[in-house]
């Protein structure tokens, strides 16, 4: 028996991966605590062999951001995390796994110009938002050593039923445009049903190191946004030749690029000893929208 506290209530990551665990009562058992008014720091982190800390400030609009706000992302996405990590060592859990973000190799790349992240590609903030994430990187990893392994998910957007942030923009698009724009680009996604079975063998084989668990797949937004309609039973007709519009607009808004901007991870970077892509790109998205 394993027994795994996430810490981060009301997480659509961390509940995703709680139901997931759970058809396995006699492998795992999971508890769930809460990250605000130190409800964590109350508790004993003794009994539990595993944390997955997926509390956190997801990525908003950080571009005119007020300093307060900065703050609060370093104390959430860096102090909390760091200062959870250490609880869990000082008492005793073997293995400390920290969703991290594909978000500290910087932004997409416009419309246009390939980027392709390597094990090579440092990494290199272009906002405070990214930065956070790595200032708590770099303080877990100093904590690791042969009795506390630290696990790093350097995870692409993640998307699933009940999800949020940007996959829910593409689906109410997808209901609302019959005609779409014909862009070719390419991102890694990762579906959360595949990110759970992840977590699951990082848990079971007592992992340690950085990865990049993602689909099989890459995605392309105007495809994306046709497979998301026909799951509702539209149509969408992809309209080509709007590229260097979407381009011009780009200098305008940075959402443009955010959609149709390119950022993958090399393909094999995702791959592990031990498959856990459950779902291919097709099928998770049936399963998002049904």
């Amino acid at each position: 028996m394993r027994k795994l506290l996430i810490t981060g209530a009301g997480s659509f990551v961390g509940e995703a991966v709680q139901r997931y665990l759970e058809k396995w009562p006699e492998e795992f058992e999971i508890q769930v605590v809460g990250t605000r008014n130190g409800q964590w720091n109350e508790m004993d982190f003794f009994p539990y062999d595993s944390v997955f800390h997926v509390a956190g400030l997801a990525h908003a609009d950080v571009g005119k951001a007020a300093d307060a706000i900065k703050t609060k992302y370093y104390m959430v996405n860096t102090e909390l995390a760091v200062n959870i990590a250490k609880k869990a060592k000082a008492e005793g859990v073997g293995q400390f796994i920290f969703m991290s973000s594909t978000i500290v190799y910087g932004e997409s790349a416009p419309i246009g110009v390939e980027k392709v992240i390597t094990k090579k590609t440092p990494v290199q903030a272009s906002n405070f938002y990214g930065d956070s994430k790595i200032q708590a990187e770099n303080g877990i990893r100093r904590l690791e050593d042969e009795n506390f392994h630290v696990v790093i998910l350097r995870c692409p957007m993640i998307y699933g039923k009940e999800g949020k942030g940007n996959f829910t923009v593409l689906e109410r698009l997808a209901l609302k445009m019959p005609l779409f724009p014909k862009v070719k680009n390419a991102r890694s996604m990762l579906y959360v049903g595949n990110l759970a079975e992840f977590v699951r063998l990082m848990i079971e084989n007592e992992e340690t190191g950085i990865f990049w668990p993602c689909n099989q797949e890459w995605s392309n937004t105007s495809e994306l946004v046709k497979m998301i309609a026909a799951c509702h039973g539209k149509k969408t007709v992809l309209i080509p030749g709007f590229s260097w519009v979407l381009k011009l607009i780009s200098h305008m808004t940075g959402y443009v690029n955010k959609a149709f901007g390119n950022m993958t991870y090399e393909e094999h970077l995702g791959d592990y000893k031990m498959n856990y892509r459950l779902y291919t790109l097709a099928e998770s998205i049936k399963e998002t929208e049904k």
